[in-house]
């Protein structure tokens, strides 16, 4: 069985922005939620900042769906070689 490359990385990228999206949201709400989790996506992504509002937010969100929709992506691409 074959992964469709596209469709990983599409999956991928909305799972993992939408975390980011949401533990962001849910900081401005309560701002001691998720404060070790956006804390370490800060440290990854240059220009996120969990306190810096919605377009800190909305830049975090961006930054994710790009890494893990060509994480994703990769991952399918090397299974389905590997898988033969």
């Amino acid at each position: 069985m074959k992964l469709s490359v596209k469709a990983m990385g599409v999956a991928c990228g909305l799972l993992w922005s939408g975390c980011l999206l949401f533990g962001g949201a849910a900081h401005l709400l309560w701002p001691s939620y998720g404060n070790a989790f956006l804390q370490f996506a800060a440290s990854i992504y240059p220009g996120y900042n969990p306190d810096g509002g919605a377009l800190s937010i909305l830049v975090g969100t961006l930054y994710g769906f790009a890494d893990a929709g060509i994480g994703g992506a990769l991952l399918a691409w090397l299974y389905n070689r590997i898988s033969g």
